[in-house]
């Protein structure tokens, strides 16, 4: 699966962005997808994953309440709806398949 991620850019605290990952391949709509982040000097880490169906969710617990992940198998394309954004979300977001494949990531800036 080739993934493709935008809706990267820069917001003011507090601010929202959503970002797309959009996947080519006929696997998509079976596996599950997930959305990670590394931030500037740090580890990547997860942020949130969603099944096949969309039915079962998860997040860290940094953006749980705040960022929520979704999915539309029609458009080969999962989604990160991020709300009360906060300057530590500021990193490079990447999504990945179920196969082990990843995007190339877009930036998310958020400044205080």
């Amino acid at each position: 699966v080739q993934l493709v991620e935008s809706g990267g850019g820069l917001v003011q605290a507090g601010g929202s962005l959503r970002l797309s990952c959009t996947a080519s391949g006929r696997a998509f709509s079976t596996g599950a997808m997930r959305w990670f982040r590394q931030a500037p000097g740090k580890e990547r880490e997860f942020v949130a994953s969603i099944n096949w169906s969309g039915a079962n969710k998860y997040y860290s617990n940094s953006v749980k309440g705040r960022f929520t992940i979704s999915r539309d198998n029609a458009k080969n394309t999962v989604y990160l709806q991020m709300n009360s954004l906060k300057p530590e979300d500021t990193a490079v977001y990447f999504c990945s398949a179920g196969d082990g494949s990843w995007g190339q990531g877009t930036l998310v800036t958020v400044s205080s």
